[in-house]
């Protein structure tokens, strides 16, 4: 359900942004992220207001003529982000966003797209297998398990924005989402050693050979 309309195809009240970058390599920035607003049929006039606001909000200005290979990965990724954003979405789906940068401009990016939903207020629902991007982007995190995807915990993050990692209480959400993971691939771990017995044990004396 998106608000009180059940959701049956795709549409635009909906956007993905990729673990991939998945810009179209023939279009510039600028191309990019007038794409869905012409799909849309937008006036002109409303796509280049947009387009601006939404080059200003990524810090990419200057950038709109640049074909995806003249770009850094974060640019990549911001203008992924907000090429979702163009659409106007109710809901935009986030699958390890940052899964292809290295750690140092993770941490930057993970800055950049807090500060861009800071200001264009949108729901996110992210999938993440990194502890402390979940408690620096999240206001709740749903832990699952390894398995069948079965929900473990739902943490609601009280914490300010801008987040502060060196805040002591966000290391105490590190600590209990860790806790919990760990508890679960203990739990999994003896779940696997009691089946491992079970059919080790299974067989009726003689039976063997």
């Amino acid at each position: 359900m998106v608000g009180d309309k059940e959701v049956t195809r795709p549409g635009p009240d909906r956007a993905f942004v990729f673990q991939s970058y998945a810009l179209f390599p023939w279009m510039t920035v600028k191309e990019n992220i007038l794409y869905p607003m012409k799909l849309q049929k937008r006036t002109r006039e409303e796509r280049e207001r947009q387009l601006q606001e939404l080059l200003a909000l990524a810090h990419l200005e200057g950038k709109d003529n640049l074909l995806p290979h003249q770009l850094s990965g974060g640019m990549k990724q911001r203008t992924g982000v907000i090429r979702a954003l163009a659409c106007r979405p109710r809901v935009l789906l986030m699958d390890e966003p940052l899964g292809a940068v290295d750690m140092q401009m993770r941490q930057k990016l993970q800055e950049d797209i807090e500060d861009i939903f800071l200001r264009d207020t949108v729901t996110v629902m992210m999938i993440t297998h990194d502890i402390d991007e979940a408690i620096f982007l999240s206001d709740r995190v749903l832990v699952m398990s390894q398995q069948q995807g079965r929900i473990k915990a739902d943490i609601k993050i009280d914490l300010a924005r801008p987040r502060d990692r060196r805040n002591m209480q966000y290391r105490d959400y590190i600590a209990e989402v860790t806790d919990i993971l760990q508890d679960s691939s203990r739990e999994m771990q003896q779940k696997g050693l009691q089946a491992g017995e079970m059919t080790s044990g299974s067989y009726p004396e003689g039976a063997k050979g």
